[in-house]
């Protein structure tokens, strides 16, 4: 998985038992190589900078290389021969989206040839044939990959009846932020009873703002965030933009980054003003969204965003529910996208359509996946 952030690759390998909906999945190990060298050229691609069809075609195949070395890393690292590997799932680079349209560069038969296992990726596409919105598309996932651990009936001190179940939203702090709600059910990989929904602008905000403010790629552990204060006109300003967005109810992409908002008050606030108020914005926006707001029980944070502190500490601020991370319930935050996908491409596999007509918005979800035999 590479997001919107561009920063990283995150691999995950992750165990699947089972068949369709009644597979279980465990994390077992990640790596994250850093984009280093490509960071720019895929960030110059997305921000629509003009390229020729040699750089593009050049850059995706350079690309797949380097998702071959990261695996090569996984393996090694976590002693998994590679007969035991039954297919490498891709997201590719979001570098447009902007629905029906949208694309994730990625070039598959090199990764194919390199690591000699199956693989499938371009996961959105059959569900904006299918006139959904194509994001998100991690909702299902989430359901199979934390039912065990989310689910309070495992532990009959605090069940809830089921007449009355008060969901449990993971929410993505990506490079756009995005939630999945769970009901707090025995029936909780019903796919009638998830919900999904991208929010707002997130690290593609806070990273452009540590960018051009701040002179560094992020803020790091939201320190510079931490001693600022909230500005006030470019607070109420920030949230107005991100609740637009958020009530939009649609998948987040190219041209909702915000940029406007960051050139109008990076010159009149101090630098640690205007990072504290984007995560205070940010917080105020996610909170609000999700689903039964006031009913949460809790809310499960991943993504780079949770190494944000002082976003952390806004949306705990905002929300009366229990704030904790996936590390809690034995995934990594920043595997946690990645993780996903292995489940997604598994769902692939058995030909089980990974959207939901509750999150996408299409009425007969299809079959996903492009795959790439070696």
């Amino acid at each position: 998985m590479t997001g919107t952030s561009i920063d990283a690759l995150d691999a995950a390998l992750v165990a699947i038992e089972g068949e369709g909906l009644a597979m279980r999945a465990t994390f077992k190990h990640g790596v994250a190589e850093p984009l280093a060298a490509l960071a720019p050229r895929l960030r110059a691609l997305a921000e629509q900078q003009p390229m020729t069809a040699g750089d593009i075609a050049a850059l995706a195949r350079d690309f797949a290389l380097f998702h071959a070395t990261a695996i090569e890393r996984l393996l090694a690292e976590s002693r998994t021969p590679r007969e035991h590997i039954a297919l490498i799932c891709v997201h590719g680079q979001t570098v447009f989206h902007a629905p029906p349209v949208s694309w994730q560069l990625f070039e598959p038969a090199p990764l194919a040839h390199a690591t000699r296992i199956p693989v499938v990726c371009n996961l959105r596409q059959a569900d904006l044939a299918a006139g959904g919105q194509g994001a998100p598309i991690t909702p299902l996932a989430d359901a199979i990959l934390f039912a065990d651990t989310v689910n309070p009936f495992a532990s009959s001190a605090d069940s809830l009846t089921p007449s009355r179940p008060n969901p449990v939203a993971i929410v993505n702090l990506g490079g756009f932020a995005n939630y999945t709600t769970l009901p707090e059910s025995k029936d909780i990989i019903n796919p009638a009873n998830i919900r999904g929904g991208d929010i707002c602008a997130c690290n593609q905000l806070l990273d452009a703002l540590a960018r051009v403010v701040l002179r560094q790629p992020y803020d790091a552990d939201g320190q510079t965030a931490l001693a600022g204060q909230v500005h006030d006109e470019a607070f109420e300003d920030l949230e107005g933009i991100l609740r637009v967005q958020a009530l939009s109810r649609r998948s987040l992409g190219t041209g909702d980054e915000v940029g406007d908002w960051l050139s109008r008050y990076r010159i009149h606030v101090a630098p640690a003003d205007l990072a504290r108020t984007a995560c205070e914005a940010i917080a105020s926006v996610i909170v609000e969204r999700l689903p039964a707001s006031e009913h949460l029980q809790r809310i499960i944070l991943a993504g780079g965003g949770v190494r944000n502190a002082a976003l952390v500490r806004a949306i705990r601020s905002a929300s009366p529910a229990r704030v904790t991370t996936t590390q809690d319930h034995g995934v990594p935050i920043e595997f946690r996208e990645a993780a996903c996908f292995a489940v997604l491409g598994a769902l692939c596999q058995d030909r089980v359509p990974i959207t939901l007509t509750s999150v996408t918005g299409t009425n007969h979800p299809p079959i996903a996946g492009q795959w790439c035999t070696p």
